[in-house]
């Protein structure tokens, strides 16, 4: 019998299990995958206190993954057992080491990417792609600001947004974050605990702001990240490490500048096959010219899934976090 780990009810990390569960085989249109790596992402936690409600409880967790196909249902033809794969996004349930998912969700592994490293950066790496080229496209001059700079997805923006010729700045917590977020690209890393990140944006671009502000932290950043933006910038709001982000008149737009604002997510830019596809080409891409470099920053056993939920809300991660099967 394979193990996961599963929770049921939400709450703090003490309600992941490590449980017996059978997946049973892969039904049509399934494969059942073996995982070696499984990648540890902020919304597992939403997930896990039920800020972001999952479909069912019991439940188990996790929406990134990689590994070897088992074998496979009936009308499964682009995959055959023994293929690597890796995956992000829906449907739950990565925190197992045996588990049937859609064939549709899951992508090809290039031999020159490790599994390891596949399951530290499908989730972020894809969310950089469709930060980058989709909610606003990044191109040669332009001014980003990017918070949780030395953070899984933070350290990949900032490298791709480096690679596409932008000029990166980006919040951190300490002078070590800083140094990581130098190391990865961010040109101008702000500690926002000694210095107003809005007032050091507003003098590193002589008073004119940026052009886009990518920001997963949410209450505690929003209100002054719109002031970090040049007229007619683009806020992109895509997490709330901090809390939700306040209630807002809309009308405050249009007086900081005609401002745009967007709420994404992974799920709706990748539910297109040949777009999942495209998001992961890209991202191989850049990874594998070594434009992007993934770091692994920690690895626990999948088993100990709740320690490794505690460091990561506890702001003890850097980088990508993996655990093992």
């Amino acid at each position: 019998m394979s193990k996961a780990i599963r929770i049921h009810e939400t709450g703090g990390p003490a309600v992941m299990r490590w449980e017996d569960v059978d997946p049973g085989a892969p039904g049509p249109g399934e494969v059942r995958l073996q995982q070696e790596a499984v990648g540890l992402n902020y919304i597992d936690v939403y997930h896990r206190t039920g800020l972001y409600p999952l479909p069912t409880i019991p439940a188990i967790l996790g929406l990134e993954g990689a590994g070897v196909v088992e074998s496979v249902g009936a009308d499964v033809s682009e995959f055959n057992p023994g293929d690597r794969v890796a995956y992000a996004g829906v449907p739950p349930g990565a925190y197992a080491e045996v588990r049937c998912m859609p064939a549709h969700r899951l992508v090809p592994l290039p031999d020159s990417i490790p599994t390891q490293q596949a399951a530290g950066m499908m989730l972020r790496g894809m969310t950089a792609r469709y930060l980058l080229y989709g909610c606003y496209r990044v191109k040669a001059g332009d001014r980003i600001l990017i918070h949780a700079a030395a953070g899984g997805v933070g350290s990949i923006v900032s490298q791709w947004a480096s690679h596409l010729g932008a000029e990166v700045i980006g919040t951190v917590g300490s002078a070590e974050k800083a140094e990581i977020a130098k190391k990865n690209g961010c040109a101008h890393p702000i500690l926002y605990g000694e210095v107003d990140f809005a007032d050091r944006v507003k003098e590193l671009t002589g008073g004119q702001g940026v052009d886009v502000v990518y920001d997963s932290v949410g209450q505690a950043t929003f209100m002054k990240s719109l002031d970090c933006l040049r007229p007619m910038g683009m806020m992109v709001t895509f997490g709330q490490a901090s809390g939700a982000v306040p209630s807002m008149d809309i009308g405050l737009l249009a007086a900081k500048g005609s401002l745009f604002l967007t709420r994404p997510s992974l799920m709706t830019y990748t539910a297109k096959r040949e777009d999942l596809l495209a998001h992961a080409r890209d991202l191989f891409e850049v990874v594998e010219k070594g434009a992007v470099t993934i770091s692994i920053g920690q690895t626990y056993q999948l088993k100990d899934a709740a320690a490794a939920h505690q460091d990561l809300e506890g702001r003890k991660t850097t980088g990508s976090t993996v655990l093992l099967t």
